[in-house]
């Protein structure tokens, strides 16, 4: 049975020990998943991140999970997609970072399930095509090195986004 599981969900709902928020720089909120985590999680989740001070593109941080059914909530701040020439490769190596960095930081804390939603390709435009290959290809290299994670979730939102995690994952 693979370690990977790909669904279609609301990713405010999903169970798992960790759930990733494609955050802003900001960590304060904002529209897409991370209005939808911060408005689910309640009050207490914008009262911690205000504490932190912000996140570096392709850094992660962790907070309590609060109203969600996640122990923790991981932050992380995808790059937003140029496609300047030159840009493209550092852009891959920021978004591998989010999730390279939110898989170490979960593992870290005990987490040993996580669901990640497809960080940077909405409002920060990065390709999805390629972005699906970048994450499955850092979640697939983590659990390589680490047989005891258990589940990492990647959770979808809409039927395109499903189509081009199952592509990458084949």
């Amino acid at each position: 049975m693979s370690k990977i599981s790909l669904i279609k969900e609301d990713i405010t709902k999903v169970h798992a020990d960790a759930v990733v928020n494609a955050a802003n720089s900001t960590l304060l909120g904002g529209g897409g998943v991370d209005g939808a985590i911060h408005r689910a999680a309640g009050p207490g989740l914008l009262r911690e991140c205000r504490k932190i001070g912000g996140c570096p593109t392709g850094e992660a941080r962790i907070t309590g999970g609060y109203n969600l059914p996640a122990k923790f909530i991981i932050h992380t701040v995808g790059p937003i997609w140029s496609g300047r020439a030159g840009s493209a490769e550092k852009e891959d190596a920021l978004l591998a970072g989010c999730y390279g960095n939110s898989l170490a930081l979960a593992y870290e804390n005990g987490a040993r399930t996580i669901a990640f939603p497809s960080i940077g390709t909405g409002a920060y435009r990065f390709p999805l095509e390629r972005a699906s290959k970048i994450a499955v290809r850092e979640i697939r290299e983590f659990l390589g090195s680490h047989p005891d994670m258990e589940k990492v979730i990647i959770v979808c939102f809409g039927d395109e986004v499903f189509r081009a995690y199952e592509e990458a994952l084949k």
